[in-house]
């Protein structure tokens, strides 16, 4: 607040300021102080405080609504039952035993194929598999550490060799050392196909002659015919005559190979005469 100034108290000190200039030698300095401050209390008292109101600014509040969050129901999952996997039985494999002193396992499931391993009474293996044609069994003796083929006349089986998959013959093919036949010629004489090649040198360690692998036709049947070691059991064995008549709706034929003590060349297919010829 600022202090207004009153026009009473300013004549006052005018007329104390003239009347000490007007009498030269006035009232002593104890008295003029005297004078003064007599002088200094009136004016005060003559003073007004004037007061200058000033605004207050009162806020006023404004009430602002708060949303309340609709909760959102979480749905309960549905427990499942979880299935309960019932195992399938394990297929047990026919189990074999040879039943005769020697006997042999072959490369394929047939007499006419190469010797693999020798088999002695007694021995024991599983069935894997069975022949395309015929009823040889491919067997794993518990001796050997691989498969081959066995006749089922030299062993005993127990359990059910139908259930088996039919196994392909799979033979191992070796060009390292000798040829496969060339200049194979097939003549046909009515039901008569004879079949020649040139001969394959091998040392007589080695020579296990000649395979065919033959298809024919005999009695409106078509016939697997295999011939190998022991209708061409070395390599001086150059020809070999079928049996092929009409009535088949598939074409007769097959493939020859030389064989050695470690496996089968490459194969050669025969160039079947047709039955008309």
């Amino acid at each position: 607040m600022k202090p207004s100034f009153h026009p009473f108290a300013s004549c006052i000190i005018q007329i104390t300021v003239l009347a000490f200039l007007l009498g030269g030698c006035g009232p002593s300095p104890e008295a003029q102080a005297t004078m003064t401050a007599t002088a200094q209390t009136a004016t005060a008292a003559m003073w007004t405080n004037t007061f200058t109101s000033t605004a207050t600014f009162t806020s006023t509040y404004t009430y602002t609504p708060t949303l309340t969050s609709t909760s959102t129901p979480t749905l309960t999952p549905t427990i499942t039952s979880t299935p309960t996997i019932t195992p399938s039985p394990t297929f047990d494999f026919p189990k074999v035993t040879v039943n005769v002193p020697n006997a042999a396992c072959l490369y394929g499931p047939a007499k006419s194929y190469l010797w693999k391993f020798d088999l002695s009474q007694g021995d024991k293996g599983f069935v894997g598999g069975r022949a395309p044609v015929g009823n040889w069994l491919y067997v794993k003796f518990e001796r050997w550490n691989d498969y081959c083929w066995v006749s089922p006349y030299v062993v005993d089986v127990v359990g059910d060799v139908k259930k088996l998959l039919v196994q392909q013959i799979r033979l191992p093919i070796t060009n390292a050392l000798y040829a496969a036949p060339k200049n194979v010629v097939a003549l046909r004489n009515g039901d008569q196909v004879t079949v020649t090649w040139d001969e394959v040198w091998m040392t007589e360690d080695d020579d296990n002659g000649y395979f065919m692998d033959i298809w024919v036709c005999q009695g409106g049947n078509y016939v697997w015919m295999p011939v190998g070691r022991l209708e061409l059991p070395d390599q001086y064995h150059t020809s070999y005559t079928f049996t092929d008549q009409a009535g088949c709706s598939q074409p007769s034929g097959g493939k020859l190979y030389t064989v050695e003590k470690h496996g089968y060349t490459s194969p050669v297919d025969i160039p079947w005469p047709p039955y008309d010829q």
